[in-house]
């Protein structure tokens, strides 16, 4: 692993920079397009499951460059600022940008692998029933999922509204083939509307990816947890690392935090480093 040697220490180096940059014109543009032009960018740009009819390949590099709120935004830039100028000025401007990519790209994989496993189950279901079209199938699955749609859903809400008509009349007669197609074109509208509501953005991912790197490179540097609490770099990384498992695993009710895609970042930050480090020394 080469050392970059800068002829001095800057406070802002070039990509930290262009990071900030390029990250405070896409929020604003977000902003801007949703209040001018009634157009979603995060829908757009946002990381879909890769099975979604949303998902398109540039979204593995262009979710890190979008944020769900300020204070969103405001952590991970503050981070990126705090942390990768030390990573920058050590590594150089190349091998931190290929840093900061391979750790973002690599958090949205594990998150699509660890997203695969949560709808899996209900993308299961609904194939059951599309294939079988078992009236005990379908009440199986409406008795125990629950439907993320309102007024705001789009055009899959009145969709929604007949498809519950259409489970009223097979409960009285299943034979009605007319309740019966109708619900079939529910469900299988449903499937793709339902893999397009999980999107996953922000720089959270290489963040955590660049947190682990300065963990790893500047050990002992002590870091001031809420700007009080004294804890050297180390052991801060390992027990926000075991916090974003434990959550992870409890997968709590409405947390809409990514936090196996904050695990991804550190697996394939550290993978990374092991490789530098091997190389330099083979």
């Amino acid at each position: 692993m080469s050392h970059y040697q800068p002829s001095k220490f800057q406070v802002l180096p070039p990509v930290v920079k262009n990071l900030l940059i390029i990250n405070g014109l896409f929020f604003l543009a977000t902003i801007t397009f949703d209040r001018s032009f009634n157009i979603d960018l995060t829908n757009i740009l946002g990381l879909h499951y890769i099975f979604a009819t949303d998902f398109m390949p540039y979204q593995f590099v262009s979710y890190m460059f979008m944020h769900g709120g300020f204070a969103h935004i405001l952590f991970n830039m503050f981070a990126l600022w705090m942390f990768g100028n030390a990573l920058e000025n050590v590594w150089g401007p190349g091998r931190f940008l290929t840093y900061y990519l391979v750790t973002g790209i690599g958090a949205g994989i594990v998150y699509l692998i660890w997203i695969h496993f949560q709808l899996a189950p209900t993308i299961n279901q609904i194939d059951n029933f599309l294939s079988t079209h078992d009236i005990e199938a379908l009440a199986s699955f409406t008795s125990t999922h629950t439907f993320s749609i309102n007024e705001f859903s789009g055009s899959i809400w009145n969709e929604f509204r007949l498809f519950q008509q259409h489970i009223r009349t097979l409960s009285i007669n299943p034979d009605n083939a007319e309740a019966m197609q109708g619900t079939i074109r529910f469900m299988a509208d449903y499937k793709e509307f339902y893999l397009n509501q999980s999107v996953v953005v922000g720089a959270s991912g290489a963040v955590f990816g660049i947190l682990l790197a300065f963990g790893m490179m500047f050990p002992n540097t002590v870091i001031y947890l809420y700007f009080a609490i004294p804890i050297k770099a180390k052991y801060f990384v390992m027990i926000y690392g075991a916090f974003e498992l434990f959550e992870g695993v409890m997968n709590r009710p409405g947390n809409n935090v990514a936090h196996f895609a904050h695990l991804g970042g550190m697996l394939f930050g550290y993978i990374l480093i092991r490789y530098w480090k091997k190389k330099r020394f083979h």
